[in-house]
C-alpha cells in the first residue's frame, strides 16, 4: 500500500509500505477513506518530536471502513465505517480508568503516527479498537467526522474545559488554525461575554469571526491592548494558546486577569519563559494536556444534530494520492489560506473564505 513516511526532519515520502496485519486480538484493520493532517504533524516533520523515528508512517486522525477484526473486539465489524480517535485506551491501566486516555500507560495513549504506523495510508492498524474507534451514524459525512478524531475534542477537552470556560467570561483564543477555530466554537457553548481571536493571518481571523469570534486581531497590532480595553484594563478571564510558539505562550500569560486561567493547547519544541515574577502574586493557573477524547462520543452526537460547525473548517480537498501536495498547502498556510485539508475520494477543491475583518 501506498503511506506518507516520515525520512527525519524536513523529509516525508508519498511511498509503498508493507500492507498492516493484526498483532493482537484487540485491533481492527481500517481502510482510510478520510484523513487530515494535524498542525502536530508539521511539528514531526519539522523535527520537533524527536521520539517519531524515521521510517514512521504520519498520521492520527481519520475515518474508514473496517475491514478486518482481532478475536476479541465486539463494538465493530468488518464494513463498518468509523471514526478513528487520535487516542487509543488499553481501557484496564489506572488512567484510562479516570477516563484519562490520552495518558494510557497501557499501551495506548497517543500512538497512531507516533509510535506506531498512523493513518495517512491507505489502510492502518488500529490497537484496542473497542475503545478507539466509533462507529459513525450515515447522517455524519466522512469528511465531516473527521474533525472529531482530534482538532474538536482537544479544543474541547485541553482549551474550554480546561480554561473553565464559564457563561459571561472574556475569553481570548490565541492562534486561529483549526484548534483555536474549534475551541471558538465549541467555547460558544458556555456563552461566554465575548471571544477574541488573535493571529497573524486576515484569512484565519475572518474564520474565526465567522465561527463566532466577537472580536479580531492580528497578533503584530496589538492583541494585549485590546484585551485590555475589552475588559476595563482587567484582562482576560480564560486565555488559550493554539499554536506553540514561544511568544505565543508568553503573550498568553500577559493577557490572563489576576486569577484567570491559560490553556495551553499548543505543541511547543522550544522552550517559553514562565515569568514568575509576574505571575506568582496574580493567582493565574495555567494548564497543559494532551487531549483525552472523552468527550468524543458527546461530540458525535453534537454533529449528527448538526450542532458543530464542519464545513467552516475544511478548505482544501484532495485525493489520497496527493498527501505531498496537501502537506504543501497546509504547511504554508500563510499564503494558501489552508486552515484544515482533507484528503480521501475523487475530490479536490477549494473552499473560498470570507473577506478578512480585523477588530
Amino acid at each position: 500500500m501506498k503511506a506518507l513516511v516520515f525520512q527525519g526532519p524536513g523529509r516525508t515520502a508519498w511511498t509503498d509500505v508493507p500492507d498492516p496485519a493484526i498483532e493482537d486480538a484487540a485491533e481492527a484493520i481500517v481502510r482510510v477513506d478520510a484523513v487530515t493532517i494535524c498542525g502536530t504533524d508539521l511539528h514531526i516533520v519539522k523535527g520537533d518530536v524527536p521520539e517519531v523515528a524515521s521510517g514512521r508512517v504520519l498520521g492520527h486522525e481519520a475515518v474508514g471502513t473496517v475491514v478486518e477484526i482481532g478475536g476479541d473486539v465486539r463494538t465493530v465489524r468488518p464494513g463498518d465505517r468509523v471514526l478513528i480517535s487520535c487516542i487509543s485506551a488499553c481501557g484496564r491501566c489506572r488512567f484510562c480508568r479516570e477516563s484519562r486516555y490520552g495518558q494510557c500507560r497501557g499501551g495506548g495513549g497517543w500512538v497512531l503516527g507516533h509510535t506506531i504506523d498512523g493513518t495517512q495510508a491507505e489502510y492502518v492498524r488500529v490497537p484496542f479498537a473497542d475503545l478507539s474507534v466509533y462507529a459513525l451514524p450515515n447522517s455524519v459525512d466522512s469528511f465531516d467526522a473527521v474533525l472529531l478524531a482530534d482538532i474538536f475534542p482537544t479544543a474541547y477537552e485541553v482549551g474550554v474545559l480546561n480554561g473553565g470556560v464559564r457563561p459571561a467570561d472574556s475569553v481570548v483564543v490565541v492562534g486561529a488554525g483549526p484548534i483555536g477555530l474549534a475551541a471558538i466554537a465549541t467555547a460558544r457553548l458556555y456563552s461566554p461575554a465575548r471571544i477574541i481571536a488573535v493571529d497573524l493571518a486576515d484569512a484565519r481571523l475572518a474564520a474565526a469571526r465567522s465561527l463566532g469570534a466577537d472580536a479580531t486581531v492580528r497578533a503584530d497590532e496589538g492583541p494585549e491592548e485590546l484585551v485590555a480595553d475589552l475588559t476595563d484594563g482587567l484582562g482576560a478571564d480564560a486565555v488559550i494558546e493554539a499554536v506553540g510558539v514561544p511568544d505565543a505562550f508568553e503573550m498568553c500569560t500577559r493577557m490572563v486577569r489576576p486569577g484567570g486561567r491559560v490553556a495551553n493547547i499548543g505543541v511547543h519544541g522550544k522552550p517559553a519563559v514562565l515569568h514568575l515574577e509576574d505571575l506568582w502574586i496574580k493567582d493565574v493557573t495555567i494548564t497543559t494536556g494532551l487531549v483525552d477524547t472523552s468527550s468524543t462520543p458527546m461530540l458525535l452526537r453534537m454533529m449528527a444534530a448538526g450542532r458543530l460547525p464542519s464545513a467552516e473548517l475544511v478548505t482544501h480537498r484532495f485525493e489520497l494520492g496527493q498527501m505531498e501536495e496537501a502537506y504543501e498547502v497546509f504547511g504554508s498556510a500563510a499564503e494558501t489560506g489552508a486552515i484544515k485539508v482533507v484528503l480521501g475520494g475523487p475530490q479536490h477543491t477549494v473552499v473560498a473564505l470570507p473577506d478578512a475583518s480585523v477588530a
